[in-house]
């Protein structure tokens, strides 16, 4: 497959299914007389969204209000009830609803104008990932395999985050490639530790689930161990919010709350949870935020797990904030995550692979850099990785 030099204005329908599914409104198939169909009624409503798009020009969003919003949110909801009536939601901050003609606002609103920097600016691509790998037998180390996917080694056992090497999430298609797939895997991790945040077609793909080592072993949120058993042999373990599983060894794999949402075809709106993950070992300690907005989670989580090593933050899809800002992050607010967890380094995750919001996919590593001059802030403790790039992992002795 040829990633290099894709570009959007090629494929028309590059926003990202997740983005459709804000509406919570279009179930979708991955192949088949459905996708056909769903492509077509979106080619034809996208279609008429751009002829009117000059039409429709949104109030600035107010960063200021919902920030308010935000400092209002009561930490004892993190903690409450998030069940009722077959749905799952998030209890500090009730999810707006605009139904499908939201999306279709969206659509019709102006664009944002990016540079040709940021239009065209991509992580590095490191080949030979598994040889890289196999001729690496020892020492704990983190690699970005694209997207929201990591491989990590830690102490031996070795984890993976929302795998996906597939071409598309969907409808988007990847504009680098993944720097390793399931059957590589096989060869490295018979025995694979398998995260998956949620059910979005970009953290919860099929086919790469399918691909993955015999042994693997699932950690998922509610709702989604019948699905994922039906994909692969291995365990699959359903985890809460808060719920800490003790791994053996001094190792420890807590379930976190997350500002989102789900949906995918087959399982409606917020019938599956969705989370984040914290794993502890004696010496490294590794937060994957998955897909989140701003919320005063971050701040309860590091409190009540103070010393987190590494921080895996999502920086993609945050254009425009007047649509994107409840279940996506700018740039500040990933920083602001960041500090409130308290961790030693930030990892950007899910930018420079698909095409998901209004910005440019490699536009958030730019925005971020940026960022972190303008606040003045020590950019040796961010580090934003090639795909396919190793980064050793250094614990609490060094």
């Amino acid at each position: 497959m040829a990633f290099a030099g894709r570009r959007n204005r090629k494929d028309p329908l590059n926003p990202v299914l997740e983005e459709y599914g804000e509406t919570g409104m279009i179930p979708v198939s991955g192949s088949g007389l459905m996708r056909k169909s769903i492509i077509l009624f979106l080619v034809v409503v996208l279609g008429t969204a751009l002829f009117f798009s000059c039409m429709h020009n949104p109030a600035p969003f107010d960063e200021a209000k919902w920030r308010r919003q935000v400092d209002a949110q009561s930490v004892e909801q993190l903690y409450a009830p998030h069940f009722n009536d077959g749905r799952y939601f998030n209890p500090w901050a009730p999810m707006e609803h605009g139904g499908f003609w939201r999306l279709v606002k969206w659509k019709m609103s102006s664009k944002a104008h990016y540079s040709e920097e940021e239009k065209n600016h991509r992580p590095k691509f490191i080949p030979e990932l598994k040889a890289r790998i196999q001729g690496m037998p020892e020492g704990d180390f983190i690699a970005w395999i694209g997207h929201s996917t990591f491989l990590l080694r830690i102490g031996g056992d070795y984890w993976i985050t929302d795998p996906i090497f597939s071409e598309r999430a969907f409808l988007p298609r990847r504009i680098t490639p993944p720097a390793i797939t399931g059957e590589e895997l096989k060869a490295l991790a018979p025995s694979l530790n398998v995260l998956i945040s949620h059910n979005h077609y970009d953290h919860l793909d099929e086919e790469s689930v399918r691909s993955l080592p015999r042994a693997s072993r699932f950690y998922v949120p509610l709702g989604l161990g019948n699905h994922v058993a039906s994909l692969h042999e291995g365990a699959v373990q359903e985890l809460d919010w808060w719920r800490e599983i003790d791994l053996g060894g001094g190792n420890k794999l807590v379930c976190l709350p997350a500002q989102h949402w789900s949906r995918r075809f087959g399982q409606g709106f917020n019938e599956t949870l969705w989370a984040g993950f914290l794993l502890i070992t004696p010496e490294i300690s590794v937060y994957y935020g998955a897909d989140s907005g701003y919320f005063i989670g971050y701040r309860e989580i590091g409190r009540r797990y103070p010393n987190i090593h590494y921080a895996l933050l999502s920086t993609t899809a945050y254009h425009p904030r007047w649509f994107m800002h409840y279940a996506h992050k700018s740039i500040p607010e990933a920083l602001d995550a960041f500090h409130d967890l308290g961790a030693r380094y930030f990892i950007p995750t899910q930018w420079g692979t698909f095409p998901l919001g209004d910005e440019p996919p490699g536009y958030p590593a730019l925005d971020l850099m940026r960022t972190i001059q303008e606040r003045k802030l020590d950019p040796s403790r961010f580090l934003v990785l090639d795909i396919g790039e190793i980064r050793p992992l250094r614990g609490a002795r060094e």
